[in-house]
C-alpha cells in the first residue's frame, strides 16, 4: 500500500471517531464500470453487514454507481471494506 493510501485511511480513521458514534450507520459510494461481476463482488463483501444496495448505471451504461448503507460497528469495519472493495474492482473510484 503507497504511504499517500496509508495517510488517507489513518486521517479517515481520525475523522470518523472524531465525528461518530459506534455503531453508527455509514454510506459507501462508488463507481466502476459497469460489469455484472463487479456488483457482485460488492455483495460478497458485504454479505455480513445486511447493506442496502442502491444501484444506478450512467445514460450510456458505461458506469455504475453504487450507495452501500450499513449499520458499522466501528471505523476500522469501514476502512477494511474500502480496503477489499479497492483489491477487488479494478480501477473503482472510492467517495
Amino acid at each position: 500500500m503507497s504511504e499517500e493510501n496509508k495517510n488517507f485511511y489513518k486521517n479517515l480513521k481520525q475523522l470518523l471517531n472524531d465525528t461518530s458514534s459506534w455503531p453508527s450507520e455509514y454510506i459507501y459510494k462508488f463507481i466502476y464500470s459497469s460489469k455484472p461481476e463487479n456488483i457482485e463482488i460488492l455483495r460478497d463483501i458485504f454479505k455480513a453487514s445486511n447493506a442496502d444496495f442502491k444501484i444506478r448505471t450512467s445514460k450510456n451504461s458505461k458506469y455504475t454507481s453504487v450507495s452501500v448503507k450499513i449499520i458499522a460497528k466501528n471505523p476500522d469495519l469501514i476502512i477494511e471494506n474500502y480496503k477489499k472493495v479497492a483489491d477487488r474492482i479494478e480501477n473503482v473510484i472510492l467517495l
